[in-house]
């Protein structure tokens, strides 16, 4: 008996917020918030044009997207999750800090993103929905 892999998500989980933030001498600052959204396959990362954005300096901008969404795509694909990946993550909002916001920040707060979408997912809160 086979059992088919379980698709994620399997209905739309929005308003995952995460604040990262690790004072040290090396400290690190990311504020995102992401949707996730079924998709037909694989994951896609999308940025609206009208995100809201508070990003200094705004050449950032880009680098930061794409380590948070490396962040994301990294968690998800785990193989202890045991997932069919098929999501649309879409970026509702980011904010930095002048001193702490770097690639690295950035990744993990993906990361934590996963985590957080995942934990709406799994055996033993199914059946309750999602929450914010």
């Amino acid at each position: 008996m086979t059992s088919e892999q379980p698709r994620f998500p399997p209905c739309p989980i929005r308003g995952v917020h995460v604040l990262h933030r690790r004072q040290n001498c090396g400290p690190q600052f990311a504020e995102i918030e992401v949707d996730f959204e079924p998709a037909a396959e694989g994951f896609a990362f999308e940025v609206p044009e009208e995100l809201p954005v508070a990003c200094e300096p705004a050449e950032d901008l880009p680098r930061l997207v794409a380590a948070a969404a490396a962040g994301i795509r990294e968690e998800l694909s785990a193989p202890e999750h045991g997932l069919v990946i098929a999501v649309r993550v879409v970026l509702r909002s980011i904010r930095t800090d002048t001193l702490g916001s770097h690639e690295l920040a950035f990744r993990v707060a993906g990361c934590l993103a996963a985590r957080k979408a995942l934990a709406h997912v799994s055996p033993s809160s199914r059946g309750h929905g999602p929450t914010r």
